[in-house]
């Protein structure tokens, strides 16, 4: 089996003991051929931490790589992937023993600094200082700048956390004109009705403990609250491997990842895309819309699979993947057939085609077919 994301320096020998592919390896297809068969395995890495990204235009199979990624880390020792699912597509992991969880995270875990940003409100302005003085009291002086306050949680390094509620009181009983209360207090309001924020969420290594996948649901979750739970989780998970309290490394497989970058969710991403292997964090940011994603995301990866592409910002992003080691020009080399995926391994410095492997669980991304319905309707 050829392993993306391992140089031949890098194999310790031997094989699992289920087939023939050597340990932590991920299998996700064979490599294309020429005449459009199947050729050797193809594997992805999951000895050691990675940054990755998969591209692909509607209905090319993103998603559904995703999926098959998922499913491989969940079989793997030492391992376990959280899966950002912002359409609702990924709840048949649960054949494999994931969990769909119901996102909830903590109000410190948005440091006070992000708080007028998240609410829409000017940081400078009279509402928006009100609140990140509020929340920055609240938390305690050491979150003011950082990821969360200074008391942690003995499960998972997190700070205690007051709820909306008591920053609402805070906001009611704070020394600032009565107008501006009351907008700070109607914005917390919102937040609240999110129905993402508990001031006793569980930690979020909580979602990495048992090894099974956790899918975090955020179909139909508003966008701002969506990039919350997405800033926490990720910033969460790095802590929780800084702290020494997840002994398992976790991959976070974010879909849609362009709606959560350039936004609150976007340092807690780009600290896992540049300094999250160090811990031993992986990201694999999915996205149909590579030209909405930072450079950074395309420069920081290891791995980067792409099925089709059409649109000319995106596969001028994918152009930014070209290092001196690849000859020719990669958008010529984007495979037509869905499922099939161009895949740029940087350890071993190649590109490659490959057909990702069909799902073992169920995958709820295809898009809804009126003739079925019809079909439906006549039975």
């Amino acid at each position: 089996m050829y392993v993306l994301g391992r140089g031949e320096s890098d194999l310790d020998g031997g094989t699992d003991r289920d087939d023939d592919r050597p340990p932590h390896t991920a299998r996700i297809g064979s490599f294309l051929a020429r005449d459009g068969s199947a050729g050797a395995a193809v594997g992805v890495d999951l000895d050691r931490p990675h940054a990755g990204v998969v591209f692909g235009k509607r209905g090319t199979g993103k998603s559904y790589t995703l999926g098959v990624l998922a499913e491989e880390l969940a079989d793997a020792d030492g391992v376990v992937p959280i899966v950002v699912d912002p359409m609702g597509v990924f709840a048949g992991l649960d054949a494999v023993g994931g969990r769909v969880v119901d996102p909830k995270v903590r109000p410190a875990s948005i440091p006070p600094s992000a708080w007028p940003d998240l609410l829409g409100l000017d940081p400078a302005g009279g509402p928006g200082s009100l609140v990140w003085r509020v929340v920055a009291d609240a938390v305690g002086a050491d979150a003011v700048d950082g990821e969360g306050g200074d008391e942690a949680d003995s499960a998972g390094s997190e700070p205690s956390s007051p709820s909306l509620a008591t920053l609402r009181e805070a906001v009611a009983a704070a020394d600032a004109p009565a107008e501006t209360r009351r907008a700070a207090a109607n914005h917390l309001r919102l937040a609240e009705s999110w129905g993402v924020f508990d001031a006793d969420a569980p930690p979020v290594a909580s979602l990495a403990a048992d090894g099974d996948p956790a899918v975090l649901d955020l179909a139909g979750v508003p966008d701002a609250a969506a990039a919350a739970v997405v800033r926490a989780v990720a910033r969460g998970l790095y802590d929780a491997r800084i702290a020494g309290d997840l002994p398992r490394l976790p991959w976070l497989l974010v879909d849609e990842a362009h709606a959560f970058f350039g936004g609150i969710a976007d340092p807690a991403l780009r600290t896992l895309l540049t300094r999250g292997r160090a811990p031993g964090v992986s990201l694999v940011c999915a996205t149909q819309r590579p030209a909405a994603l930072p450079s950074v995301a395309v420069s920081q990866s290891d791995l980067l699979v792409s099925h089709r592409l059409t649109a000319a910002r995106d596969v001028d992003r994918l152009a930014e993947a070209e290092a001196t080691y690849l000859a020719g020009d990669l958008a010529s080399r984007l495979p037509e057939g869905v499922g099939e995926a161009l895949v740029v391994d940087d350890a071993t410095e190649t590109a490659h085609t490959v057909r990702v492997r069909e799902r073992r669980t169920p995958h709820e991304g295809e898009s809804p077919r009126a003739s079925r319905l019809s079909d439906a309707e006549s039975r």
